[in-house]
């Protein structure tokens, strides 16, 4: 019996240990996406004060991703190679320091290294969530718990608008800054605190097989893992929808709030509260999609229909986005983002397919390549629409654009995912005889 079947027939142990776990990568899920999303909300204040074109913001909206990016690898080797619990408390520390630094910008070029700076910084954290959802929780409820944990990063966008607005305007844009900064030092506390921790030798604290009990703790990986996860088809079909779903999300974590004062005009405080609310339907889509998912796997439908339908049927959702071009009202604007980005959190929880997926000797570095990609889409869309207003001076192209993504991501899900079902390199290497490792391309 594999070790996803023996999920759903093991007797439910351990339920508080995982509540706890949730409720931990929900919290810091959502502080680390009040850090990403801090510098959109007082974008309109430092442009001012610096003097930025479209072109330059959208490379310092960018450039967290793409040291986010570069560094996924190395960040998936390391949650590999030290085990999650050390991995995960550095990074949130390193990651509130930089970001309270932040405050202390003086320009252009200091914000842009001091944004990149939080993109290595926070890269270990989704590799970690993966790995501990896939050690911890049974396959039958992953996309709940998936579902559980990104709807922290919605509830961070829900509360950042509002609070981050305000608190630019009494107190201004540095503020925001080093108030998020200082909230690091209470999530690494309760990571220390309450963050899983080895079980005693011959004793389980999960219902994971050894296997996957023993992936949470350092593991060896090396060169020929990462070019066996770039060599399946399966796994590529991941790899570009999560370019497109993200990167539709990143035009709401950073464009969103100067759309709402650029293209419609309105005033900033206004748009901060407005503009809640496609943030509150993304929540409500991605906690829809994990326990519409799970709810399908338990009513009888296969496993590869299960997790890609809820996903699908967002990433064809998404594209009414483009409507908002032909429309100057906008309560009716805010419906249709709204309905955007709740169908963007519908597709959000491709992680859960990268949890059943991916082989789970390499779950760390799966995850740090499964994030290469879909933080390549938050570090091309930023820029790509600051080229697009530069040149058009109109946000049309750009939503038009992030149309364009949604239908990308549909066919990639059709086209290239075959079937949801767990990788194992060694047991194709071992039926390949003398071919040799990693087996050929699917």
């Amino acid at each position: 019996m594999d070790a996803d079947t023996r999920h759903d027939t093991t007797p439910t142990k351990n339920t508080r240990a995982r509540g706890v776990l949730l409720a931990l990568l929900f919290v810091i899920t959502a502080l680390n996406y009040l850090d990403r999303s801090n510098l959109s909300v007082a974008m309109p204040h430092i442009k001012e004060e610096f003097g930025l074109s479209a072109t330059e913001q959208g490379l310092l909206l960018s450039s967290f991703s793409w040291a986010y990016v570069i560094a996924q690898l190395p960040a998936g080797w390391a949650v590999d190679r030290f085990g999650v619990r050390v991995s995960y408390a550095l990074s949130i520390l390193a990651w509130s320091l930089v970001t309270a630094a932040t405050s202390l910008a003086r320009g252009f070029a200091s914000l842009l290294g001091l944004r990149m700076a939080l993109g290595i910084a926070e890269s270990p954290a989704y590799p970690a969530n993966n790995k501990l959802v896939t050690t911890m929780i049974p396959s039958s409820q992953r996309a709940r718990a998936t579902a559980t944990y990104l709807a922290g990063q919605y509830l961070g966008l829900t509360i950042a608008l509002p609070f981050l607005s305000w608190l630019v305007a009494v107190a201004g844009w540095r503020s925001v800054f080093l108030v998020t900064g200082l909230m690091g030092a209470v999530a690494v506390w309760l990571w220390n605190r309450f963050g899983p921790r080895p079980a005693p030798a011959g004793e389980s604290t999960t219902e994971a097989s050894p296997e996957e009990e023993r992936s949470v703790e350092a593991q060896p990986v090396d060169r020929k893992d990462v070019g066996y996860l770039l060599r399946k088809k399966r796994l590529w079909g991941l790899y570009v929808s999560q370019f497109c779903s993200n990167g539709s999300m990143w035009f709401f974590l950073t464009w969103f709030p100067s759309y709402l004062t650029e293209q419609k005009h309105l005033d900033f405080l206004k748009a901060g509260f407005v503009g809640t609310f496609p943030y509150i339907a993304a929540l409500c889509g991605v906690i829809l999609s994990g326990f519409l998912s799970d709810h399908l796997l338990k009513r009888g439908m296969s496993r590869t229909w299960a997790r890609k339908l809820p996903i699908m049927v967002g990433f064809a959702l998404c594209g009414v986005i483009v409507t908002a071009n032909y429309t100057d009202s906008v309560p009716l604007v805010i419906t249709i983002m709204s309905v955007a980005f709740f169908a963007q959190g519908l597709a959000a929880i491709g992680w859960t397919l990268a949890s059943e997926i991916a082989p789970v000797r390499m779950m760390g570095l799966a995850g740090g390549v499964f994030n290469f990609f879909t933080n390549l889409g938050g570090a091309v869309v930023p820029v790509v629409i600051g080229v697009i207003l530069d040149a058009t001076g109109s946000f049309n192209g750009a939503l038009a654009f992030v149309s364009l993504l949604s239908i990308l991501g549909l066919l990639s899900y059709a086209l290239l995912i075959d079937r949801v079902e767990r990788l194992d390199p060694d047991a194709e290497a071992a039926s390949a005889g003398p071919a040799g490792p990693g087996g050929g391309p699917e």
